[in-house]
């Protein structure tokens, strides 16, 4: 049922996109010089992929960040879902800055023309990728073994839970069974932990190690004999011995903390291309470059720390450049799978 409603969902979208084509977009209404004023504030769109309550919690602070950076006033919110973010975007077409993922990037800069700005980066790492999680009691120890089992993915427009997901099964001629769509990457785990689906997909950030960097030889999980101790310190980070777990599992660590001793990474996906802030398509490119400006300065700030970068919310430690161009490897798997605005979520 939730596919099918994504279906009309962004069905809807495209029909809206082409009726604000048809008569000229937002901006034959728009004073674009009052873009930014307290009059018009500029809208920041969070997609809801951790822990929303968080997320939500954040809006005043990164508000008030970025008037002093800018001068400009803002206006954080975080949309019910990824399509929602999309479709705003594509609505307010002057005056939008969207924090969305790969795919709800090539999507949206198919709809209407959004424009990328910065790819996020956490821990030196411009790339992510998709975790296979499972329970530590389930018995299931390979990909192969998820066939006909009841999969729980954020959402259909979640590069990491779906996208690339839904290519390694093809790819492998792994059919899961019932698909239960969550919501968000917090509550993907949260499914998995408490049993209501057999396995997850969620984002997987490299762990920092005692020594030296992770890389993709080695294993994704913590070694065995130390996923006992694994806690929250008094930061709120999550610890296993001198081993800091940086994916999904913890956004959830403060409400489920036994969650790393619950639930085990079975295997990842290749990387996937970081997370961008893009900017709706007529946006005011002297105040693109200024927004730019001000979040490369914000993510380095001590500030950050318990919003943007905060690992309940998008654990971004630092941006990067990012060009249209790089999501070609996104088009081109959405297009072997079939992946289309008409038909996402069929």
């Amino acid at each position: 049922m939730a596919r099918k409603k994504y279906f009309l969902f962004l069905a809807l979208i495209a029909l809206f996109a082409l009726v604000l084509s048809a008569c000229g977009g937002d901006g034959d209404e728009v004073n674009v010089e009052e873009i930014g004023t307290e009059a018009h504030p500029i809208k920041v769109l969070f997609v809801p992929s951790v822990n929303t309550d968080f997320m939500i919690a954040s809006g005043d602070a990164i508000e008030q960040a970025l008037f002093e950076a800018t001068g400009l006033y803002f206006e954080v919110s975080v949309p019910t879902s990824y399509a929602a973010t999309i479709e705003e975007m594509c609505a307010s077409t002057y005056d939008t800055v969207g924090f969305i993922p790969a795919m709800g990037y090539a999507l949206a800069n198919q709809l209407c023309g959004v424009i990328p700005g910065v790819a996020a980066e956490r821990y030196g790492w411009n790339v992510y990728w998709t975790e296979f999680i499972v329970r530590r009691d389930s018995g299931i120890e390979s990909l192969e073994d998820l066939n006909g089992l009841t999969w729980g993915f954020p959402e259909t427009t979640s590069t990491s839970g779906y996208l690339y997901p839904t290519a390694l099964f093809a790819d492998q001629g792994i059919e899961p069974g019932d698909s239960v769509e969550t919501g968000g990457h917090t509550e993907t785990v949260r499914a998995v932990y408490l049993g209501e689906v057999d396995f997850g997909t969620v984002y997987f950030s490299a762990p920092l190690l005692p020594e030296g960097r992770w890389d993709e030889t080695m294993a994704p999980d913590v070694p065995d004999e130390l996923v006992p101790e694994c806690a929250l310190n008094d930061d709120g980070e999550l610890w296993c011995g001198g081993y800091r777990v940086l994916d999904a599992r913890s956004s959830i660590a403060e409400e489920l903390p036994d969650v790393v001793q619950q639930v085990k990474i079975l295997a990842l996906t290749p990387e996937i291309p970081n997370d961008t802030m893009s900017f709706s398509p007529d946006f005011p490119e002297d105040l693109m470059q200024q927004i730019i400006d001000a979040i490369t300065e914000y993510i380095g700030s001590e500030a950050c720390d318990a919003t943007i970068c905060n690992e309940k919310f998008y654990d971004w430690t630092g941006v990067g450049p990012i060009a249209d161009e790089n999501f070609d490897g996104i088009r081109i798997m959405m297009e072997a799978q079939g992946i289309t605005l008409e038909n996402i979520g069929e």
